[in-house]
């Protein structure tokens, strides 16, 4: 036992750690590049083992141990029935990263991010390595070139820029000033004049406008009704997404009957979907592209399938009950309703619009959800902010009896 908290107050469990955390985020750096890893899934257990190894080197209370084995027993069920093994990797890294400070995490992984984005532009531009532009047609009839500057696709760099402004503003919150935010708006607008993404441009909008008025209102960091607004947006976001799912099919069909009828024939609920889908560009009907519908409520199971973990779209909170199924799904959201409590309690605004502005951004996108724990900051939040318990082992006291000899 002694020779066990030796190794706790060593900084092992902090090295185990951050050796983790790189190879997870230089994995989503590869990822968006033209290179494919030829390792992934060997460098995916490594990164498990290095985080249970945290884990098993860290103090929990009795509450957080019973936390972590129901969740990691849920994450087993998830994998005998799926064959994959996500849940059970993003419930030890959330449990891993007790005890480490969330400023330190996120300028970490804000420096690797933005590192290893810079490299993939730098490998583009220079013409060593990764296409740097792609013409395609975009869904508007018609192609168009838009730059991805060695990301893959314009998407992809324009949410790549997105989450690391994010990870930048709130790792860096109490260093923001007016002119950071105005240089962030122009670089925003030069991304979107390579991208021609709205999406990212409004969302990236939505985040500058945030973190400024946090910035500069003490009064609205304080203010209760603020946290309540972000969860009334979660509440929607979430909800949108579920009637999304379940009258995706009925939404094709108006979509069909204007196109041919001139009018959608169906009530107002679905005409409103309809035309919420048209400036989302189609996200709602792609869900019925595949020959099962693939998203919708029907192909929804407890614990998702094996088929559920290969097909892919872009709605990200209906993907998230899609491929990890309806009891993750729920959990998940749990999680996020105690974090955005936390964040109330902790008076953390900058949390506050980095979590609102991410819950508005996923209903369109599925950037958090996938293999790559790197993607997904809020899970550094999680386990910053649900593990705070103090340690159950005690740090060694210095001896007070005499030296025998």
């Amino acid at each position: 036992m002694e020779q066990y908290c030796k190794i706790r107050e060593s900084r092992l469990p902090w090295v185990l750690f951050y050796v983790g955390l790189t190879i997870e985020l230089v994995m989503v750096i590869i990822d968006k590049s033209n290179y494919v890893n030829p390792i992934e899934g060997y460098l995916f257990r490594l990164t498990f083992l290095l985080f249970a190894l945290k884990l098993v080197l860290t103090g929990y209370t009795g509450k957080e141990w019973l936390a972590i084995l129901c969740m990691e027993a849920i994450g087993f069920v998830s994998y005998r029935i799926t064959g994959e093994n996500d849940i059970i990797r993003i419930v030890t890294f959330v449990a891993a990263c007790k005890g480490i400070p969330l400023k330190q995490m996120m300028r970490y992984a804000f420096y690797v991010t933005t590192v290893g984005c810079a490299a993939i532009i730098f490998l583009s531009v220079t013409g060593i390595y990764g296409d740097i532009s792609l013409t395609l047609d975009y869904g508007r009839g018609y192609e168009q070139t838009r730059y991805t500057l060695g990301l893959g696709h314009p998407n992809a760099l324009s949410c790549m820029f997105f989450m690391v402004l994010a990870t930048g503003i709130y790792a860096f919150s109490e260093r923001m000033k007016w002119y950071f935010y105005l240089f962030f708006m122009l670089l925003n607008v030069c991304v979107f004049w390579l991208t021609d993404s709205k999406t990212s441009m409004f969302i990236t909008t939505l985040l500058l406008a945030g973190s400024f008025f946090v910035t500069y209102s003490k009064y609205l960091r304080e203010k209760w009704f603020i946290y309540v607004g972000g969860l009334v947006v979660f509440a929607l976001c979430i909800g949108f997404s579920v009637d999304a799912a379940a009258n995706a099919q009925k939404v094709r069909e108006a979509r069909w009957n204007e196109s041919y009828y001139g009018e959608p024939r169906y009530d107002t609920h679905i005409v409103g979907l309809l035309r919420l889908d048209e400036q989302i560009n189609g996200r709602i009907v792609s869900l019925t592209n595949s020959e099962n519908n693939d998203g919708t409520l029907a192909t929804w199971s407890a614990f998702s399938c094996p088929n559920n973990m290969t097909y892919y779209f872009d709605m990200g909170w209906v993907k998230l009950f899609y491929r990890y199924g309806v009891i993750p799904g729920i959990l998940y959201c749990v999680a996020c309703l105690a974090l955005l409590w936390k964040f109330y309690r902790k008076k953390d605004a900058y949390g506050l619009v980095a979590f609102t502005v991410l819950a508005i951004y996923t209903v369109v996108e599925a950037h958090l959800f996938s293999v790559y724990l790197g993607r997904n900051f809020l899970l550094l939040m999680m386990g910053s902010y649900l593990f705070t318990g103090q340690n159950v082992i005690p740090a060694r006291k210095p001896s007070t009896a005499a030296n025998p000899e």
